[in-house]
């Protein structure tokens, strides 16, 4: 395995892990607090209420935004399998995981010039940098396999998940403090301090993002990029996709992954968007709401890291899985903020839990000493990618059909209820692990 030749493997896995904590500040400050709000804000006008005119067609502001949402990571679907292949082929992750956090912090950093008028500039950089965050964790959550041993899995992938959320809530602060007091900070108002704020998150990404860069192996097994690399990286998935295929439980677990995926990532992505529309709260109490799922989230990963080493991963899931069906029963009943704010509690606590758990369960699953790592993890990025597109769309659409988003919220619950039915089929295999025990005790 490669984990023999990392000379300071506990150093590479902090590194890795950091990534998370650079990354993450695109997830919480641009897709769920501070630009929802603030797009929802600039793009609705006394006139024409929440119709805009994007390219010459008039559509719902948050409609648009869900269909963009799901618009960037359906080029991901298409372009994740095929790089992942060449970055396999010819040794290229750190180079393809550099290429998208670049593409997505410089998109936050553009954000900065948007104002509502120039709505297609707006939107343009909002899906670049969706591209570029969805593509660069393709290649991140490939290394997980190549730097860490099968038990050191969940609770590596919850460390991750917890120093993302501790990173973004600390970034989210200081930018709420500036929408705050903007006068303090020299600022003309909440917007402009707003504006500010996506570009902090452009300039966090890139900072933080060199430790990773400066730490992870680069093309550990010596690879070279030869010509012909394009259809040597199609060859190479199309290899990968006959393993996936032929393993049951890989694709048993990948279609649980795709429907409770597409209820978590759109609750991820429109629940401040939900909060303004139907509850009408204002955008720093939707901000404090986010902030209470991120920190709770912190002590999700580890819970959940905790209970899936004395039951076992699938249990673990489907408990999540569980709650979830419910929070989306109860998101249909809420009335007020105070329900929000609890709804939001029990939302942290199963959010970091199933997402880092989703993660470290998909790597014991890919073959032992592979080195095929991105073409394997574009599979569960892709399934990912898939869920959001889905999930969104159909968020959004419903929300156009009935005119409100708790309708939306309800038909969630289904999408929950099918992943848990593929989800009690998944039999996890413990022989890898097992025989790892029992070499440590003889």
């Amino acid at each position: 395995m490669i984990l023999k030749k990392l000379p300071h493997k506990k150093k590479v896995q902090n590194a890795w892990a950091m990534y998370d904590w650079a990354n993450s500040v695109y997830s919480l400050v641009i897709t769920s607090t501070i630009f929802p709000v603030y797009f929802n804000s600039v793009t609705r006008s006394e006139d024409f209420g929440d119709v805009v005119t994007f390219f010459g067609f008039q559509v719902v502001n948050t409609v648009l935004y869900s269909y963009s949402i799901s618009f960037s990571f359906l080029v991901i679907v298409f372009l994740s399998p095929l790089l992942s292949g060449i970055a396999d082929f010819g040794g290229k992750k750190l180079t393809f995981l550099k290429f998208f956090a670049y593409l997505g912090a410089l998109s936050c950093m553009g954000l900065f010039f948007f104002d509502g008028d120039n709505l297609e500039w707006g939107i343009l950089c909002a899906v670049l940098a969706s591209i570029g965050f969805a593509g660069s964790i393709v290649f991140y959550n490939a290394f997980l396999p190549e730097i860490a041993e099968e038990e050191e899995y969940d609770f590596l992938s919850a460390k991750g998940f917890a120093l993302g959320y501790i990173g973004s809530v600390l970034l989210l602060l200081v930018n709420l403090i500036m929408l705050e007091f903007p006068g303090f900070f020299g600022l003309s108002d909440g917007g402009q301090a707003a504006r500010w704020s996506f570009l902090i998150t452009g300039v966090w990404w890139v900072l933080f993002a060199q430790i990773p860069f400066r730490y992870l192996p680069d093309n550990p097994y010596g690879r070279k990029l030869e010509t012909g690399w394009f259809w040597s990286g199609y060859r190479q998935i199309k290899t990968v996709f006959a393993v996936v295929k032929s393993k049951p439980v890989m694709n048993r677990f990948l279609a649980a992954f795709l429907f409770y995926s597409m209820g978590v990532q759109t609750v991820l992505y429109l629940a401040a968007s939900f909060g303004d529309k139907e509850l009408k709260m204002p955008g720093d109490k939707l901000i404090l709401t986010i902030l209470i799922i991120q920190i709770v989230a912190i002590l999700g990963s580890y819970l959940f890291a905790f209970i899936s080493k004395k039951y076992g991963n699938k249990s673990a899931l489907i408990i999540m899985v569980f709650i979830w069906i419910l929070i989306c029963g109860a998101a249909y009943y809420v009335q007020d903020e105070f329900q929000f704010y609890a709804l939001a509690f029990i939302v942290g606590m199963v959010m970091g839990g199933i997402q880092s758990l989703s993660r470290s369960t998909y790597s014991k699953l890919i073959p032992p000493n592979t080195s095929n790592t991105a073409s394997f993890f574009s599979f569960y990025d892709v399934t990912e990618k898939v869920a959001i597109v889905l999930g969104t769309f159909s968020y959004g659409l419903i929300e156009q059909l009935t005119g409100s988003m708790r309708n939306s919220a309800l038909a969630l619950g289904l999408f929950f209820i099918v992943g848990l039915g593929f989800l009690l089929l998944v039999r996890i295999p413990k022989q890898e692990l097992d025989k790892i025990i029992e070499i440590k005790n003889a």
